[in-house]
């Protein structure tokens, strides 16, 4: 528990779509929008590290593992993601000097562990050689952190969330933040960060689907903790492949041609089921496996142990890719559940006259949002 929290605080994501930050300034109690930067460059270092396969390479030697592995780390891509950092803070004047940064998707390890109830000093024993079990590699290549899920009184068992990180990630991290001159305060998963600006302390069952630049990521957040986490290589990279085609333009315009297609297609067609047909013919190489996905998701956690009579009340879309016409319409009529798009400033403080902007880029800032929130909430 912090014993006060900071008077501002940065929120950092490293997306494969780009870097996002913000900076919140704490006022009246309430969190305020002080500034924000962002960029369209498509990022690397999701590809730096990863959990997926236990052959899967390391930037430790083996003779490195128990020692210093400072100079395991290639000191180039230290530098570029640093002067990145760097030239975002500069262009958007952020003041703090400390902040919460992502960690990839795709290198976080996630599970929920089923443990028998268990004294404080025999759990982290027990948890250990459960998650050994199941980790993609050594579990003394790795950082763990883990949560206690919360159980009803009569339960007979323990549920834990488990998260885990290569070490040479966290390295990583903290090497490029003290080039860049900012305290690295915590590294947070992106589901933990999504829920924090999406969801907030509303207690019911939602599922939070982020269509990123690369991958859409589906989450379901029961009781504030991702109980269920997959991906498909499916993103926003994808989606303006097809408009690229469709209209005729290179692949760097498309980002901004995307809004202005859209937003007059809704405009013109706002109740048209024949537009809807039509959306759905040119993009369904996109919505079917959403679909899909959110299926599974479905199945999986309904699986889970004293969630059979549970179902998610809503579905909730962010990232870059969720403003696709049509498809919260598409998802909302598939699965009777109301389907929108995340609001990540509900719970921030900032100028009316910023709103326009604000929405615009709003599900793309959802995560540096929520990394943001993390020391003021």
């Amino acid at each position: 528990m912090l014993l006060f929290k900071p008077k501002s605080h940065l929120g950092i994501d490293l997306g494969a779509g780009g870097i996002k930050i913000v900076e919140l300034k704490l006022e009246k109690k309430r969190p305020m929008l002080y500034t924000y930067g962002l960029t369209s460059q498509m990022q690397d270092v999701h590809r730096l590290f990863d959990v997926s396969s236990k052959n899967s390479p390391s930037l430790l030697s083996s003779d490195q593992k128990n020692k210093s592995v400072a100079v395991a780390i290639d000191p180039e891509q230290v530098k570029k993601y640093a002067n990145l950092v760097k030239a975002i803070c500069v262009g958007a004047r952020t003041t703090s000097l400390s902040a919460t940064v992502s960690l990839p998707v795709s290198v976080v390890f996630h599970a929920v562990i089923n443990l028998p109830l268990l004294k404080k000093e025999e759990l982290d024993r027990v948890l250990r050689a459960e998650v050994k079990k199941l980790l993609p590699r050594p579990i003394e290549d790795m950082v763990l952190d883990y949560q206690m899920i919360k159980n009803s009184p009569e339960s007979k068992t323990q549920r834990v969330l488990v998260n885990a990180v290569p070490k040479e990630l966290v390295i990583f991290y903290t090497q490029v933040f003290k080039l860049a001159g900012i305290q690295l305060e915590s590294l947070e998963p992106e589901s933990i960060a999504l829920e924090r600006s999406l969801v907030g302390r509303d207690q019911s069952v939602s599922m939070i689907i982020d269509i990123g630049a690369e991958r859409t990521n589906f989450y379901i957040i029961d009781q504030g903790y991702a109980i269920t986490h997959h991906s498909t290589e499916i993103g926003g990279g994808r989606l303006n492949k097809i408009l690229s085609n469709i209209l005729g333009v290179k692949d760097e315009l498309v980002e901004q041609l995307k809004y202005d297609y859209f937003g007059s297609l809704l405009k013109k067609n706002s109740n048209s089921q024949m537009t809807k047909d039509k959306f759905y013919g040119l993009f369904s190489s996109i919505v079917d496996p959403i679909v899909k996905e959110i299926e599974y998701s479905f199945e999986i956690y309904l699986k889970q142990t004293g969630n059979e009579k549970k179902r998610p009340e809503k579905i909730i879309l962010t990232g870059g890719g969720s403003s696709m016409p049509y498809l919260t319409d598409f998802i909302s009529e598939k699965f009777n559940i109301k389907c929108y798009i995340g609001d990540p400033w509900g719970r921030v403080v900032y100028q009316e006259s910023l709103k326009p902007a604000l929405g615009k880029i709003g599900p793309r800032m959802s995560v540096a949002v929520g990394l943001a929130l993390r020391k003021l909430v």
